[in-house]
């Protein structure tokens, strides 16, 4: 026992470890992150992506020796085996890496013949001598199985965590090796077919290349690691979950082996004990069904096995463990007859764990944990490496260890899900005979047998045996994606934003208008505290809904109105209930008793509902609008059709740069699709036109002038507007007139030397027209400099890079002068909304300029650098959305909640002059409230909590209305019920919006600081109090927060948070508050980037190729790669990308001849070209702003920005890589149970 823990700390405590906000660890220098199991790389690829071999010398640029470029097709021929290019030709090294030196990774493709390997007992953790690599699979798999990244068999006590291992020496059985089979080249996948997608099946170049290696099923008892094949570029496994299940190219040991990263890594398993290798091996994704014979099903999850971990494929993939009989995935018969052979020399220990029966898979049915998302997803496709093999042709089934297994499978237990997967396999030191970085490798290319003792490095954890956001994403894509969502049960979470689903409203509002952080609600504050979850919600209510779901019902109760609750005003909806013969009914709210109204009377049937309950929407759904009668509008008097202004900059720069001309030219179209409620009648929006640099100029278009007439107020210190009739006009009626005024506007001020401009004073004339107009309306202002002129609002330029990273850095993201609260204020009162378009070449205080328009619900768009040919596109596409979407002026919503909660702090673009009303001069489709509740009573499991969201708006066409969203949660006194039930990526919405408000008051540092021990609270009570006991070398995370790490650390990495030297002040400022009123959908996009290998893209199909991770290491060289964050797209081209995929997306089949400057794809003839941009606009059409399009060459100077959003490698500004960050989360953790 000792040993073991010792050998924990080792792990825990390596140095490279550091903290992840550290530099680089040696050894990783250079490389944004730590690389990932060699396997990944597409090893045929020279240079950067080649697996990160370590730095120094070993690490060689080009391709390693031996190495071919991307096989194209089917897996590289065996090979005689080939050196590491880590050392040099020749002198292949055998046992890992000595200390001194950074470990380095093998080249992923190289392959390996296995040699004998020496497992035997307890090796000194680190430089232990390893024989040469084991050489059969199932040693492998037993060194695999002994790392436990996996998940292992959840205990009794809880899923995810297996009990220590004993000793798992059982990997250590005696087995020979049998002689190295090699790889056929062609995979022959026996029993398990690689997982569809994921696999490798995309052209061979990509490191998609050939199928990993991994995935083939060991023809023979292929050594579990070798490298399949020679060359094969190993493809990384594909991001996509279901690569997940794929074996894991055997390159690499599954779970990284050999890296195990120091202790905290996800112990997916017990704790491995320090003898067995480390291989951690890939955790079972939940959603399948667990393949390992030994343990309990993982409650929800995978079972974990214990020492073994196999990946398995995530649900939506057959899952190749299920049900039947095991299939051997390695590809050999277990045999069972042979006699078992002698043990090698030094193995001690129970007999591997191999024997464990056949793959464990056939362990039953998928445990019910399959439906969870594979946790593993995080294991590389290892699948069937790691699974434990069946027992090798030749050995007998041993027994299978019991310390090893676990518990035998309970059934009970399934209902775990949390921990599930959580378990990550503790970072176990250097296993035998891995060398190397990456365990698995060992010694590829040495020659088979010899083994040479060497000190063994530290190991990392392997990107692959961690949780895999891809994995989820297409695990809840299978499992919820073909059903429609009903929202008729209380508490039931929806399927992710990244799923594509159906809605059917049966009494709870759609998740595309509210999300919760927690479907199970705390029942009393002091569960609440104990676990640190948010509480919240976030709002869209005004979200567009997909064609195939009916927008709200418009209730009218005539002059009545709506009817309410008489003490807290709740609006009727499905939680009253009536009583005394439908008479009276009792509020879900405060239980106040109301009477019904005579004209709202109807019978009870005999379950006490009314009898129409089912015809009208306020009693049967969860979202509608009622008709709002005059008592609910300002002055008791209906509104007057709202109005919009174009206010124009003319100064120099706004004129020379195109703005002006562009902006004049698209409105004469545009004013044509204001928008309307009816599209058979025309909008009765009115519009009037304004011009300004240093001072303002009124335009009179009204119908029966022959031409526009300008009138110019130089006084801007005391604005008003100088005509009433004439300025607000109707389009259809002064089309002439308008058309005109837009054709001279640009040659008026075509030869401009004016450069300076005044900004309050602009928005100070549109809030007065509305006055005088009597009505409210939007402002679109379109604005290129800091306002140095003379006037109220005047700004300086305090840009000072010095400060940031420093106490006084909150100041740069406060407004200099506090003119423009006020300003916000009045506008707000009037109803008056401010959207800003900046057109920038340097410091514009976006901080301050942009308080009228978030304050007001408005949007601020940002074209650094406007240059009309590359921009006007994008500009373009951006106004006409955001002037024909569906918006609501002078909007007020409050939250009401139900007795026990009470709503605390709002977060997005609003104005509040109370504690309880979010005030809006303008609500749009796409903004959104974040609300978060506190506890101020008990909450009752029987009747759960309720939330009642109301939005009075007056509609475009000039309609009071509200729109009422009704949500149910769910209480519980567990806390394993509330760790079950709950949301990463809303809460990740939450978490973003509150940090980034957090940097307001206090240093970005701090900000971080506290976000990472909130985390670290929620994950250590859940290890405290949910999960069973296990070691605390392992790192256990809740099934449905499994991702909670890698998205906290895109977060704490943003440019918001965590600046690089190249990110200015407004881009700082802009993007805090453009997330503040996300949705969880831009959100989740926002800090955790898609990856599409467009490599793997069928143009016949509808379907988009699975994702891949966002790290430097998924990249193929051979790939080509489309990139969104939701504000913009890029195009990776590898430089050895094929010449056919060149040819059918850039129309020239040669690297060198695309050009980097393109903005969009040519239209050419052919099924990809086409597909392609189908995919593009698609995807433009689901998100707010339109995304423009980069072309990124590999190694041009572009692909800095780029490899800015490979979210879960190192960052160019101190960020950690997703493995750092996660080894950081687990000291946290154990930092706050010890």
């Amino acid at each position: 026992m000792r040993v073991r823990d010792e050998l924990r700390m080792n792990v825990n405590q390596q140095p490279h470890m550091a903290s992840p906000y550290g530099q680089p660890q040696p050894g990783y220098q250079g490389y944004p992150q730590p690389g990932y199991g060699g396997g990944h790389v597409p090893s045929g690829y020279p240079t950067q992506y080649a697996p990160y071999n370590g730095p120094g010398s070993g690490y060689q640029q080009g391709p390693p020796q031996g190495m071919r470029g991307p096989p194209t097709s089917g897996a590289p021929p065996v090979s005689g085996a080939q050196n590491y290019s880590q050392f040099g030709q020749g002198e292949t090294q055998n046992g890992p890496p000595p200390m001194g030196a950074p470990p380095q990774r093998p080249p992923v493709s190289q392959t390996y013949t296995p040699g004998a390997v020496n497992m035997s007992g307890p090796q000194p953790p680190y430089g232990q001598q390893f024989g040469a690599p084991p050489v059969s699979m199932q040693q492998m798999t037993n060194q695999m199985a002994s790392m436990q990244v996996g998940s292992t068999a959840p205990s009794p006590a809880g899923p995810g965590y297996a009990p220590p291992s004993v000793s798992q020496a059982a990997m250590s059985a005696p087995y020979t090796p049998a002689a190295p089979p090699t790889f056929p080249p062609t995979s022959t996948a026996p029993s398990q077919p690689p997982p569809t997608e994921a696999v490798a099946q995309a052209p061979p170049q990509s490191y998609y290349g050939a199928p990993p290696p991994a995935q083939q099923p060991f023809p023979n008892a292929a050594p579990p690691f070798s490298s399949t094949g020679p060359t094969q570029p190993q493809a990384p496994p594909p991001v996509s979950p279901q690569s997940f299940p794929q074996v894991s190219p055997v390159s690499q040991p599954p779970f990284s082996t050999a890296q195990v990263p120091p202790g905290p890594t996800q112990s997916y398993g017990g704790p491995l004990p320090p003898t067995q290798p480390s291989f951690p091996r890939p955790p079972l994704s939940t959603s399948q069904p667990s393949a390992f014979p030994a343990g309990p099903p993982p409650t929800s999850t995978p079972s974990q096995l214990p020492g073994v971990m196999q990946p398995q494929p995530p649900v939506s993939q057959p899952s190749p463990y299920h049900s039947g009989p095991p299939q051997i995935s390695t590809g050999f018969p277990p045999q069972v007859g042979v006699p078992p052979r002698p043990p090698l020399a030094g193995m001690q220990g129970p007999p591997p764990m191999v024997s464990q029966g056949p793959l464990m898979a056939s362990q039953g049915p998928p445990m019910a944990s399959q439906g969870h998302p594979p946790m593993a997803s995080q294991g590389p496709p290892m699948a069937q490496a790691n699974h434990v093999p069946p027992t090798q042709p030749g050995m007998p089934p041993g027994p299978i260890n019991a310390s090893m297994s676990g518990p035998p499978p309970q059934p009970g237990m399934q209902g775990y899900p949390p921990q599930q997967n959580g378990a990550f396999g503790q970072v176990r030191g250097p296993q035998p005979g891995y060398t190397g970085p990456y365990p698995g490798q060992p010694n590829y290319g040495a020659p088979p047998a010899a083994p040479a003792p060497a000190p063994s490095a530290p190991k990392r954890l392997d990107p692959d045996s961690i949780p895999s956001p891809i994995q989820v994403i297409e695990d809840d894509k299978a499992n919820k994606g073909s059903e429609p969502f009903t929202t008729g049960v209380r508490g039931q979470a929806p399927p992710l934003v990244t799923t594509k689903f159906q809605v059917r409203d049966q009494g709870n509002a759609s998740p595309r208008y509210i999300r919760c952080t927690a479907y199970n609600v705390p029942c009393n504050s002091d569960m609440a505290k104990q676990s640190q979850v948010p509480l919240a919600a976030v709002i869209k209510p005004l979200a567009p809904l997909p064609a195939d779901e009916s927008p709200p019902y418009l209730v009218d109760h005539g002059e009545s109105g709506p009817i309410r609750c008489n003490r807290c005003k709740a609006y009727m909806c499905p939680y009253m209930q009536f009583i005394e013969g439908g008479r009276r009914f009792q509020c879900g709210f405060c239980s106040c008793v109301t009477e019904v109204p005579p004209h709202y009377f109807q019978h009870l049937d005999h379950t006490g509902k009314r009898v129409d309950c089912y015809d009208r929407p306020e009693l049967s759904m969860g979202s509608y609008e009622f008709m709002a009668t005059v008592d609910y509008c300002k002055n008791n008097k209906f509104p007057q059709p709202p109005a919009y202004i174009f206010l124009i900059d003319v100064s120099y720069n706004a004129v020379k740069n195109g703005m002006v001309g562009i902006v004049c030219q698209e409105l004469k179209t545009l004013l044509d699709y204001l928008p309307r409620e009816n599209p058979d009648v025309e909008s009765n929006i009115r519009v009037g036109f304004v011009t300004y640099n240093k001072v303002l100029h009124f335009y009179n278009v009204k119908a029966s002038l022959a031409q526009p007439q300008m009138m110019v107020v130089s006084d801007v210190a005391d604005m008003f507007v100088p005509l009433l009739d004439g300025f607000l006009v109707n389009v259809s009626e002064s089309r002439v007139v308008i058309e005109s005024l837009l054709d001279q506007i640009p040659e008026m001020f075509a030869d401009t030397r004016e450069t300076e401009t005044v900004f309050g004073p602009v928005i100070q004339a549109g809030l007065e027209a509305l006055k005088a107009a009597d009505c409210a309306g939007k402002l679109f202002v379109f604005h290129s400099s800091l306002p140095i002129a003379e006037a109220p609002g005047k700004l300086k330029n305090r840009e000072d890079k010095k400060l940031v990273g420093t106490d006084k850095e909150k100041s740069l993201f406060q407004p200099q002068v506090s003119f423009y609260n006020t300003l916000a204020k009045e506008c707000v009162t009037q109803g008056c909304c401010v959207d800003l378009f900046l057109f920038p070449n340097q410091y514009v205080d976006v901080a301050t300029l942009g308080v009228v328009p978030t304050s007001t619900g408005g949007s601020i768009y940002k074209y650094t650098y406007f240059q009309a040919p590359s921009d006007q596109e994008r500009f373009l596409n951006d106004l006409r959305r955001d002037v024909q979407k569906q918006v609501g002026f002078d909007a007020v919503m409050r939250v009401r909640t139900s007795t026990g909660i009470r709503a605390t702090d709002f977060f997005g673009s609003f104005y509040m002059s109370n504690t309880t009303d979010v005030e809006l001069a303008g609500l749009d489709c796409d903004k959104t409230v974040t609300v978060e509740f506190r506890h101020d009573d008990k909450l009752s499991e029987e009747t759960g909590a309720l939330m009642q969201c109301a939005v009075l708006y007056t509609s475009c066409s000039g309609q009071r209305r509200l729109r009422i969203h009704n949500m149910a949660v769910n209480c519980c006194s567990q806390l394993a019920d509330l760790y079950r039930n709950c949301e990463t990526d809303t809460i990740i919405n939450f978490f973003a919006k509150y940090a980034y408000r957090s940097v307001l008051s206090g240093p970005t540092k701090n900000v971080r600081d506290s976000l990472v021990n909130q985390c670290a609270q929620i994950l250590a009570c859940y290890r405290k109090n949910c999960a069973s006991p296990s070691s605390a070398g392992q790192l256990i995370l809740p099934e449905c927060m499994k991702l909670l790490p890698v998205y906290l650390n895109c977060v704490l990495k943003s440019d918001v948070l965590q600046p690089g030297a190249d990110v200015s002040l407004d881009d700082r400022a802009y993007l805090r508050q453009l997330v503040s009123s996300m949705d969880v959908a831009e959100s989740h996009v926002f800090f955790y980037p898609r990856l599409l290998p467009l490599q793997k893209l069928d143009a016949e199909s509808m379907s988009l190729p699975v994702a891949v991770r966002d790290s430097e290491e998924r990249l193929s060289r051979g790939g080509v790669y489309l990139l969104e964050n939701g504000l913009n797209f890029f195009l990776w081209v590898g430089v050895n990308a094929q010449q056919e995929l060149l040819q059918n997306i850039f129309g020239t089949p040669a690297f060198s001849q695309i050009d980097p400057n393109m903005t969009s794809l040519p239209a050419l003839d052919n099924p990809f070209s086409k597909r392609l941009r189908e995919i593009i606009e698609s995807v433009r059409a689901q998100r707010s702003r339109y995304m423009k399009l980069m072309v990124v060459k590999q190694e041009d100077k572009l692909e800095l920005i780029f490899k800015h959003f490979l979210v879960e490698d190192k960052s160019n500004n101190g960020g950690a890589s997703y493995v750092d960050f996660l080894c950081h989360m687990h000291k946290e953790i154990r930092q706050l149970l010890s």
